[in-house]
């Protein structure tokens, strides 16, 4: 949904781009927060089932993709076989699984800050597996956010945190949240790979793809194998209709954001679109810390800092890069 005008009318949609994906992604992110930690109704149970939002959000989002294909999709016939994102589909499933379910665990601002983490598995794969060199400014990026989240992790969280949390596990919740990277790290190259195979794939036919098979997977595992405990979740929001709606809204804003983030891409490029979701998740843990209270020290303040910075210093190299890439473009 590229979309071409004006200065002005490229800074109103950046705009419009940047409050759709903070507005839908922080608000998730409460609301993430609150399955996670709330007790609802008068026997004030917890929602155990966090795995059960993956299998919602699947679901919200095929439906949403399928629409957005019929109403916005120019590719016609030529994109990759539905069929082809299975495997993709698995790591996919899992991995934000295992991210969920480290909430019962750590805080939310730990596990943000654990998964903003990305970029060293990346580096450490890239270099083990295929003898890749980064240079000196990429590594102290690198020190930086492993500084920071190492730190973290160490440094005590206060009692208050700790009392909200289901089974209070830092080494299990950090141990899952490297799971969710590395499953995540399988997804996106497999997610390049078939863009790269078949070059009229769009977006809207990767997010169908992907969480058909993420619908398909999430069904078996909570319906169809002995452990499942889709029929509790379900159960569980019958008894409480409050958990069931923060659930549907949780799945919307999933969608939403994913539409922002596409459309971001489209336009911008991705550079833009990984500063705007870099810049998101160091509000959210504000967010957190200050309305979910979730109290953070001075030192734990930080090793945030220490971690967005690294992060905000790889986005500057990134658009360093981009910008030497132009200049020789219109030399040649």
């Amino acid at each position: 949904m590229e979309v071409q005008g004006s200065g002005f009318r490229r800074i109103l949609l950046l705009a419009l781009c940047i409050s759709g994906i903070w507005s839908a992604y922080i608000y998730q992110g409460v609301l993430q927060e609150t399955l996670s930690t709330k007790r609802f109704g008068p026997d004030e149970k917890r929602f155990e089932h966090l795995a059960f939002l993956n299998l919602a959000q699947s679901v919200v989002c095929l439906i949403w993709s399928y629409i957005m294909i019929m109403l916005w999709s120019n590719a016609g016939n030529g994109g990759a076989p539905w069929w082809t994102y299975w495997s993709a589909g698995i790591t996919n499933t899992i991995g934000p699984a295992m991210g969920i379910e480290a909430l019962k665990y750590i805080s939310y601002p730990a596990q943000v800050l654990a998964k903003s983490s990305k970029m060293i598995p990346v580096m450490l794969m890239g270099t083990l597996l295929y003898g890749i060199r980064y240079t000196f400014p990429e590594y102290i990026c690198s020190f930086l956010v492993a500084g920071g989240v190492s730190i973290f992790a160490l440094l005590k969280t206060s009692s208050k945190t700790i009392s909200k949390l289901a089974h209070p596990n830092a080494p299990l919740g950090y141990a899952l949240c490297s799971l969710n990277l590395a499953f995540d790290g399988f997804t996106n190259a497999t997610q390049d790979s078939i863009a790269s195979r078949y070059p009229k794939t769009e977006a809207w036919d990767i997010m169908l793809g992907m969480n058909l098979w993420g619908t398909i997977y999430n069904m078996i595992y909570m319906f169809g194998l002995p452990q499942g405990i889709g029929f509790e979740a379900i159960q569980f929001c019958k008894l409480h209709p409050e958990a069931a709606w923060d659930i549907l809204k949780y799945c919307l804003c999933g969608a939403v954001g994913q539409n922002f983030i596409f459309m971001t891409i489209s336009n911008f490029g991705s550079l833009a679109n990984t500063t705007i979701t870099t810049t998101r998740k160091f509000v959210s843990i504000v967010v957190s810390s200050v309305m979910s209270g979730n109290p953070l020290s001075s030192k734990q303040w930080i090793c945030v800092s220490m971690v967005f910075g690294g992060l905000s210093y790889q986005i500057y190299l990134k658009w360093r890069k981009l910008q030497r890439v132009e200049k020789k473009k219109q030399k040649s």
